[in-house]
């Protein structure tokens, strides 16, 4: 049974609710929350925006989890992810007075004597927190982020149930054993916590600037740390028009095509370089200002790739550009989790190589990296290859990537930008292999290999002089082998036996004799059915032992 708590009860019947609309009603019968169901409950067609609307209504947990799922190919189908991309988390904003109350509280200073002024009306209210612009007593123009009051406790609550529900599954359902919901609900959890730390993406955010810090035309916020809580976020403010939202005549004073090639650099030095990204560039959150520049907002949702993976990446998204299946293949096995067993690389390969190989050539209007990479991952779930989560969510990265690069220049070609840009990035990721740290890495672990060699050396030497080495093969178990063969030979000295009782028997029914069976000479008779009976006994044998 689940252990349940009175304070889950609804969210155990909300989430029964989304299985039986949207996934599989069989679910919520082997988890036995069949009965607990209203017929409204029950009532849906099913459509991917009615999940979107009920996850809405269900609160900021649920949108952000379905903001989460939108990244997960092997999870949903695809009209199911393009309805949850476009959840809207926008709430009614917050009285001033309770945003007050929240900075006051984190920062211990009146709001008043922090900034010269401060916008009452929010700029943007979403579900965790609202954002104000501000001036400081400076002059300088800021952005106030302040959390919602209690977000944090009814997050952790959600969070709590579908961690329950999630081990339910997992030991109850088919589902949960082939999905391993409690691993989802563990990433989920890992996701909204850190969106709810702003001191954590206070930190982020200046990562991301030293990381970018070479690439002129794109602008993160800085951080005013004194301001800045585990609630509270204060950071330059970037005024700016949505990159999708711009008129043609701006479009026409913008050198499209270089914003958007040196947006794309700047993301592959993310991914693949530095191992950290900005994962959440939708059009709102990535703004020209009237610099004609890039700002980058909002680094709530980022992805980290650890370094073991970033070479295969790198080896992944060229076999996509060059239109290399089997290269993206390898890459793809090399950066999954299966067994031999598990995974049919066969159909993979095959599938992979029908996905990448029809890009060669193709221009930005009928190429989506981004759609290639999340079917790609798609493939592999199908294929028994689990795919690590940021990769999906890095799949989800570059589809908005696409979209952004077709507003600034609609002959922008991210095939060419990441064949362009790979030479400089495998030498980055060459120079950073070779930083402080990890050179003195390596000589440690050359040092002691260059210690150990000589003694390792001699004992090799030492055992060839005295006749001591030996090598070990695996091969097929000898006794096993040889009870094998003797079955063969026993067999094959019963058939012989047989055929000469049946040649035997057909020659004496020639001769004649007093003695006789049926008309016939009862030698050549009896011989008869001795092989008669050898033969089906030999026969059952093969069709029974041997199966």
């Amino acid at each position: 049974m689940i252990k349940t708590s009175p304070t889950h009860l609804k969210r155990y019947k909300d989430v029964a609710m989304l299985f039986y609309r949207y996934g599989d009603s069989s679910v919520v019968q082997q988890a036995g929350f069949a009965a607990d169901l209203s017929d409204e409950d029950m009532s849906s067609s099913g459509k991917a925006d009615e999940l979107a609307s009920d996850l809405e209504r269900l609160g900021p947990t649920f949108v952000k989890i379905g903001q989460l799922l939108s990244t997960r190919p092997d999870l949903l189908p695809p009209n199911y992810l393009a309805s949850l991309s476009r959840l809207q988390d926008d709430c009614e904003p917050l009285p001033f007075d309770r945003v007050r109350e929240v900075f006051e509280k984190e920062l211990g200073v009146n709001i008043k004597k922090a900034f010269a002024h401060i916008d009452e009306k929010p700029l943007a209210s979403a579900s965790l927190g609202q954002v104000h612009r501000a001036t400081l007593h400076g002059g300088r123009e800021v952005a106030v982020k302040v959390q919602r009051p209690g977000v944090r406790q009814q997050v952790t609550e959600d969070l709590s149930a579908l961690q329950e529900l999630a081990e339910f599954l997992d030991s109850h359902t088919d589902f949960g054993k082939k999905y391993r919901t409690t691993s989802l609900v563990k990433s989920f959890r890992e996701s909204l916590m850190r969106e709810l730390n702003y001191e954590q993406e206070a930190s982020q955010l200046m990562e991301l600037r030293g990381n970018l810090s070479s690439f002129s035309r794109l602008k993160i916020p800085d951080v005013i740390t004194d301001y800045t809580s585990t609630r509270v976020l204060v950071m330059d403010f970037l005024p700016g028009t949505k990159i999708t939202a711009l008129s043609g005549a701006v479009m026409a004073d913008v050198d499209g095509d270089q914003l958007a090639d040196e947006l794309f650099h700047a993301y592959l030095k993310q991914i693949l370089v530095d191992g950290f990204f900005h994962a959440d560039p939708h059009p709102g959150n990535l703004l020209l200002t009237q610099e004609r520049e890039i700002a980058i907002l909002d680094l709530g949702m980022v992805g980290r790739i650890p370094r073991s993976s970033r070479d295969h990446l790198f080896h992944l998204l060229v076999g996509i550009a060059d239109g290399d299946g089997v290269q993206a293949t390898r890459a793809a096995l090399a950066l999954g989790r299966g067994t031999e067993d598990s995974v049919d690389t066969d159909e993979l390969t095959r599938r992979v190589e029908d996905i990448v190989g029809g890009t060669r050539g193709t221009s930005l209007a009928k190429l989506n990296m981004g759609e290639i990479v999340m079917s790609v991952t798609k493939a592999c779930a199908d294929c028994g290859l689990l795919i690590p989560s940021e990769i999906n969510l890095l799949g989800k990265t570059m589809l908005n990537l696409d979209r952004v690069g077709a507003a600034l220049c609609p002959d922008f070609d991210p095939q060419k930008a990441i064949q362009r840009h790979m030479q400089s990035i495998g030498a980055a990721k060459t120079a950073e292999t070779l930083t402080s740290s990890n050179f003195m890495g390596l000589l440690t672990d050359s040092k002691e290999f260059i210690e150990q060699l000589p003694s390792r050396m001699n004992r090799i030497f030492d055992m060839v002089a005295d006749n001591r080495l030996r090598f070990k093969v695996d091969a097929i178990d000898e006794a096993t082998l040889m009870q094998g063969l003797q079955k063969i030979a026993n067999r094959i000295t019963l058939g012989l036996i047989l055929a000469a009782l049946i040649v035997g028997s057909a020659m004496l029914a020639k001769i004649e004799t007093s003695f006789t069976l049926m008309g016939y000479p009862g030698i050549a008779i009896i011989f008869f059915l001795v092989a008669g009976v050898g033969a089906i006994a030999l026969l059952g044998r093969i069709l029974i032992h041997d199966r």
